[in-house]
């Protein structure tokens, strides 16, 4: 089969959840002898490889504005998709959902994969939740097969758009930890002695709860914030504003492979603060590498079902500085650290979300 996807800023190593499943899933799908076409948004490419793990990408104009970039990217990506003609284009996302009849008119065969109700996010204005709200509709109404990464979401969908789905989750990789340190080293931070938070500076992560939460436990561990903002706003600004108060709150930036695998590594607690998820990938990730969690209690979070520990009222400052602190000093039991292995391996495996994303292409194919 030959698939077209687009609705993701790129791939390799380009922030961000959507980025992060499509890097793991489509060299998988690749290598199992289907051509994969993945369009990237120019403004995010710092390599113009025309492949990468035999997946051939397609580098498509976007203009580097959020309130229009992702929109305006899949126009031109469903255009390009009609030139290559594929068997199946895969859109990502409700925001790029919205380009869903567009594509079916060229007629094109759709795949829509929902990652989370993008609405719910702080940063969004009434305007742009209300275009959200339909392109999931429309990407639900008009594409041939619908994926979800969750129950939660596969409930939101079929309430709202009254449509069967295939639920498929998220997937992480059980990492190699690394046994290095330079990088700790180099930001100032020893093995153990830290807590890791992993995201993009916009408000439904919380970055700013987590913040004021640590810095009122009085604790000697350091808080290190692996992310960045895609475009400076007044939150991230204050993000920088609030970490540079503090001596020990450390801001690497966007980090990836040996640097992010560090502080996975050697962490010793991972918080996760979020309002709003699809299926968390950094949670999976930290869960991955064996880490103690805290996380706040939404339905995303809550569905990877973690000991009632584990969480706390999402937003309520109290309640995560009381815990914050107890997990600090509470690392995860051999037990513990097996049962997460087996659910990995079980719910979150990349190869089994191929497959499972390989069949629903060929019922499309089918129909």
């Amino acid at each position: 089969m030959k698939v077209f996807v687009t609705g993701t800023r790129g791939i390799p190593d380009i922030p961000g959840g959507v980025e992060k499943h499509c890097q793991e899933l489509y060299p998988i799908i690749a290598a199992k002898g289907h051509q994969i076409l993945l369009s990237t948004r120019k403004p995010y490419v710092t390599s113009y490889k025309s492949t990468w793990q035999k997946v051939y990408l397609v580098h498509t104009y976007a203009p580097h504005r959020k309130s229009i970039e992702a929109i305006v990217h899949t126009f031109l990506s469903v255009i390009k998709a009609r030139l290559f003609n594929p068997d199946i284009v895969h859109i990502h996302a409700i925001g790029p959902g919205l380009m869903v009849p567009f594509a079916r008119l060229l007629g094109l065969k759709v795949v829509v994969t929902n990652h989370g109700p993008d609405y719910d996010r702080q940063k969004w204005g009434i305007a742009a939740k209300t275009m959200l709200r339909l392109g999931e509709y429309l990407g639900s109404y008009f594409a041939n097969e619908v994926i979800v990464i969750s129950k939660i979401i596969e409930g939101i969908v079929q309430k709202r758009c009254d449509r069967n789905v295939h639920l498929i989750y998220n997937g992480v990789v059980l990492p190699r930890k690394s046994e290095k340190n330079d990088f700790l080293n180099k930001i100032g931070v020893a093995k153990k002695e830290y807590i890791i938070a992993v995201s993009r500076f916009v408000p439904e992560k919380g970055l700013d709860l987590l913040i004021q939460a640590f810095q009122s436990t009085g604790t000697d561990y350091k808080l290190v914030i692996a992310g960045d903002s895609d475009h400076e706003t007044q939150y991230s600004k204050s993000i920088r504003e609030l970490a540079a108060q503090d001596n020990r709150i450390i801001l690497t930036g966007y980090i990836g492979g040996e640097e992010l695998n560090q502080v996975y590594s050697h962490a010793r607690l991972f918080v996760l603060p979020s309002f709003h998820e699809g299926l968390p990938i950094a949670l999976l990730e930290a869960m991955s590498y064996g880490l103690s969690v805290l996380v706040s209690d939404i339905p995303a979070n809550l569905e990877v079902g973690l000991s009632q520990d584990r969480y706390f009222k999402c937003g309520d400052v109290g309640d995560l500085q009381q815990k914050m602190k107890i997990l600090v000093e509470k690392q995860l039991t051999e037990v513990e650290k097996q049962k997460i292995q087996r659910q990995i391996k079980t719910d979150y495996n990349w190869n089994t979300i191929a497959e499972q994303t390989i069949e629903v292409y060929k019922k499309v194919m089918a129909g």
